[in-house]
């Protein structure tokens, strides 16, 4: 099984530069060792099950937690059986698509 999950964490009540406390959940999610991406508005784990990436969303989530009263979190998930390398894998396949292989 492979799991995607792109989310977002973002403290409320923080103000309007929030960046510090958005890096606390990145720092979780690359400490968990699982293939990941950051982009402007969400960031995207690869996990082998459901248990495995919700635990690293729920320790960002915490780690924001810890310095903000109030926290909303946006999730999406993509959960598919057998395969692996999905992060990095669909997006080479929308780049040979563009460029017309």
């Amino acid at each position: 099984m492979s799991v995607l999950i792109a989310f977002s964490v973002t403290p409320i009540g923080a103000g309007e530069n929030v960046g510090e406390l958005v890096a606390e959940a990145v720092r979780v999610v690359r400490a968990s060792g699982l293939p990941n991406r950051t982009d402007a508005m969400f960031t995207t784990i690869e996990a082998a099950t459901w248990e495995e990436g919700m635990a690293v969303v729920h320790a960002a989530v915490r780690a924001v937690e810890a310095r903000s009263a109030r926290v909303s979190l946006v999730l999406k998930a993509d959960i598919r059986g057998g395969q692996g390398d999905r992060l990095t894998a669909k997006v080479e396949t929308i780049e040979r698509h563009l460029a017309g292989e």
